[in-house]
């Protein structure tokens, strides 16, 4: 909805038909290391965030080993769409349209709409 009108405005048409190769093959080994170091920097210099970005980690790492294939596919599929679910009802319970229709977070929403063009400019 937000990206395609942007992506039109700021790429030809030449630009757009133009079809990416993958540079080099991505080994098992480095597909398996990657979330480990990168929770390992993460915990040394933002332990706040270490475990959002270990969750990810976690799948990527579910994901990369094979050894798990079945919970692997389980949690890319069904149970993120039941988390999902359960998460907007949770919210959407306790949420109070007097409190949510405020200009302050009306601006906030706004603020991660133009975040969100700005990240795919």
């Amino acid at each position: 909805l937000i990206q395609p009108p942007i992506m039109k405005a700021l790429t030809s048409e030449t630009e757009r038909k133009i079809r990416m190769v993958q540079l080099r093959t991505v080994s098992k080994r480095e597909k398996i290391l990657f979330p480990v170091v990168l929770l390992m920097l993460v915990a040394l210099l933002l332990p706040d965030a270490a475990p959002l970005l270990g969750m990810f980690c976690f799948g990527n790492l579910m994901r990369e080993s094979g050894v798990v294939e079945r919970l692997s596919d389980t949690v890319q599929n069904g149970l993120i769409n039941i988390v999902t679910i359960f998460l907007g009802l949770s919210v959407g319970a306790k949420l109070v349209a007097d409190k949510f229709l405020q200009p302050q977070t009306l601006g906030i929403l706004l603020l991660g709409v133009i975040a969100f063009g700005i990240g795919t400019a």
